[in-house]
């Protein structure tokens, strides 16, 4: 691990190669908080690194779009063409979104290029995500205060392909960045 940390200090501060590095899954799988854990380690080893969060883009950007199937697409639509953007300015962005349909995903790979797209799957029981709601969702849904909500009315499809699957119920944070650290070292390094 010593050997490659020192190679991606290296690769980071020699101006990389852009990537994007894409996390799925439920609310409340834990994406916000690994692709925070994420993008302050790039940060501390001298990478040059944006995070896109689906709540903030949401909430400027796309403020305008609601959450019907063509609103949820162009969404995600909308956040990749800025996601290129950044990686030709030189950036490593990373995104976290729910990003449910495999069509949409699949979408954001191909306008990125499969070869700067790393896509991390957070696989976790709907229960778990339940007992973590920190922002209440899922009562909500549960009291009928929201519907078509991702996992509960609203189908989320498991990547068919991605490159890499975090289980986040069954291992810490810790871990799961170690595994994403070594993930994209394995496909950009």
């Amino acid at each position: 691990m010593e050997e490659k940390l020192r190679r991606l200090t290296s690769f980071l501060n020699n101006g990389p190669k852009p990537f994007l590095i894409w996390f799925t899954g439920l609310s409340g799988s834990g994406k916000s908080t690994l692709a925070e854990l994420t993008n302050k380690f790039l940060l501390e080893n001298g990478g040059k690194v944006y995070l896109l969060d689906g709540d903030k883009v949401r909430s400027g950007l796309n403020k305008d779009l609601g959450f019907s199937l063509a609103d949820r697409a162009e969404n995600l639509r909308r956040t990749a063409e800025v996601a290129k953007l950044m990686l030709d300015a030189g950036l490593i962005v990373i995104a976290a979104f729910i990003s449910p349909f495999q069509k949409e995903r699949d979408m954001v790979r191909q306008l990125v290029g499969s070869d700067n797209y790393l896509e991390v799957y957070l696989e976790c029981p709907l229960s778990v995500c339940e007992k973590r709601d920190v922002k209440g969702l899922y009562k909500k849904v549960r009291s009928g205060e929201i519907s078509s909500f991702t996992g509960i009315d609203s189908p989320y499809e498991i990547p068919v392909n991605p490159d890499l699957v975090l289980k986040t119920a069954e291992e810490d944070m810790t871990r799961s960045l170690e595994k994403i650290i070594s993930a994209f070292t394995h496909k950009f390094l």
